[in-house]
């Protein structure tokens, strides 16, 4: 169905040809008619937009393709036209025009032939109108539409319930245990040092020796207290000796033993001492403390605090509320994932 409407150019002669896809068709149906014009790589072509047809033909698009190369410098332009009958008759088509360079060129005419169905005009009982709106049962089960439904439904549920849980545990403050460490002087290097100061002070010490020989004794019974665990504040001296007596060795006593009962007859019967042998008990007392001082003890003690029933019971309820919104939050994500993976599935098939 080619015409050459042309002469031949300096490369090739310029020309347009129209084919249609059927020359019958039914009405209602579709047919294209395809226009292709050859040129020259640097002329213009132009289709046009709307086409001088019989009334009953409608064109319903145009589409014009990419030129295409033919070699040697020649174009090969397409453009596609769908049309479309709704009368039964033949149609003569003429000749539609194609501008190449402002120089206007026409394709051979064509013909399309429209049919329509047939009908039996002798039996119109067999014919029916249109038909009502019909209301299409829905069945859960049998739609498959049962499983995300209810899905959805435990979905919604577990969300209100941790909605609740995380609005209780955010009234719920924490409570708050702090753990104290205190430093601790070991008794021994508390002992020492208040006997250096009554050595510092033995000038003073020395005209009041009951003063002296109640500070000496009062440092080594609070030495006694913290090292042995007993009260030795509140027991005479011969009571600290007794009860030494089943900790220490007895002869490692006897210069405490001198040193008590010196310092007793000091302060209740007003004896007088020496000053070698106020030094002698100090240094008895330092040779005890030496003798019996503990070198791997801990200097510091971490005090927990103690919580009473309520906070304790508090603190319970916080760990279950945490962990019943932790295993809501992992179900829910599940549950959304299964109801997403289902409802594509089941729109997909």
């Amino acid at each position: 169905m080619a015409v050459a409407l042309m002469p031949c150019s300096r490369v090739q002669a310029q020309r347009v040809e129209a084919e249609i896809s059927s020359m019958e068709m039914l009405v209602g149906e579709q047919v294209a008619i395809t226009v292709t014009a050859y040129a020259s790589d640097t002329a213009k072509v132009e289709f046009p937009r709307k086409l001088l047809l019989p009334t009953d033909i409608e064109v319903l698009e145009a589409v014009e393709e990419p030129a295409v190369s033919e070699g040697a410098g020649n174009m090969r332009h397409r453009c596609s036209y769908v049309l479309t009958s709704f009368a039964d008759t033949l149609y003569p088509i003429p000749p539609i025009p194609v501008r190449i360079s402002g120089k206007e060129y026409e394709t051979k005419p064509l013909a399309l032939r429209v049919f329509t169905v047939d009908v039996d005009t002798t039996n119109l009982e067999k014919y029916y109108g249109p038909k009502d709106v019909q209301t299409q049962p829905m069945s859960w089960a049998d739609d498959g539409w049962g499983t995300p439904f209810a899905l959805s439904i435990v979905l919604v549920v577990l969300l209100l319930i941790g909605a609740v849980l995380f609005d209780r545990l955010k009234s719920n403050k924490p409570i708050m245990a702090r753990i104290r460490i205190i430093k601790r002087v070991p008794p021994h290097q508390k002992a020492m040092k208040a006997i250096d100061e009554i050595k510092q002070e033995r000038m003073v010490t020395a005209e009041d020796p009951k003063e002296y020989y109640t500070r000496l004794t009062d440092t080594l019974r609070q030495y006694i207290n913290e090292r042995y665990g007993f009260n030795a504040m509140e027991m005479t001296s011969s009571e600290i000796i007794e009860r030494l007596m089943s900790t220490d060795d007895p002869k490692s006593l006897d210069e405490l033993r001198q040193l008590f009962t010196t310092a007793d007859l000091v302060k209740f019967a007003k004896y007088s001492t020496m000053i070698n042998e106020n030094d002698a008990n100090l240094v008895s007392a330092i040779d005890f403390i030496n003798q019996t001082k503990q070198e791997n003890v801990p200097t510091e003690e971490v005090v927990k605090p103690e919580l009473t029933e309520q906070q304790q019971q508090s603190r319970k309820l916080r760990r279950v509320l945490i962990v019943a919104l932790a295993l809501i939050g992992v179900a829910s994500v599940a549950l959304l994932a299964y109801i997403g993976w289902f409802m594509y599935d089941l729109l997909l098939y």
